[in-house]
């Protein structure tokens, strides 16, 4: 309603910044394995939507480094003005997916670079884990190379 007060008088910028979300898209990568493709499409879109990127990096460790890849990225990022946040978790990489969206309710959509990449050091009998993924709060954009005839 404020935004409509600030138009109405002629106030159009004032107007469209109140407008703009705090949205986010997420990015989750392995540290392990990151795709530059995957990578560079959630920049791409970050820029296309006009939203801020939050990495969750998940690893064996949360204390191991960030792989150069990563390092590269971030300073893409900055080279493209785009706001970012880097997560660090350990384990499952769903789990970690799972437990960011409980914790944040301002995520667009969630990139990821394969659906193998989800399954990695994931206790694959945990039901709870299977039905929650089920009832995911956002969509899921994998990004992945065609498949090879």
């Amino acid at each position: 309603m404020s935004a409509i007060t600030f138009a109405e008088e002629g106030e159009f910028e004032t107007a469209k910044s109140m407008l703009k979300t705090k949205k986010r898209v997420l990015l989750a990568v392995d540290n392990s394995r990151i795709d530059q493709k995957t990578c560079t499409y959630a920049l791409n879109t970050s820029q296309r939507i006009g939203s801020g990127i939050d990495i969750l990096l998940v690893s064996d460790s949360a204390k191991d480094p960030a792989a150069p890849a990563l390092q590269a990225f971030t300073g893409q990022l900055q080279a493209a003005g785009i706001a970012f946040g880097l997560i660090r978790r350990s384990g499952c990489l769903k789990q970690a997916i799972l437990q960011y969206l409980e914790e944040e309710d301002n995520t667009l959509f969630v990139v990821i670079e394969s659906q193998d990449s989800l399954q990695r050091h994931c206790p694959s009998t945990d039901k709870h884990l299977a039905a929650a993924w089920r009832q995911l709060k956002c969509p899921l954009v994998v990004v992945a190379d065609g498949l090879k005839a």
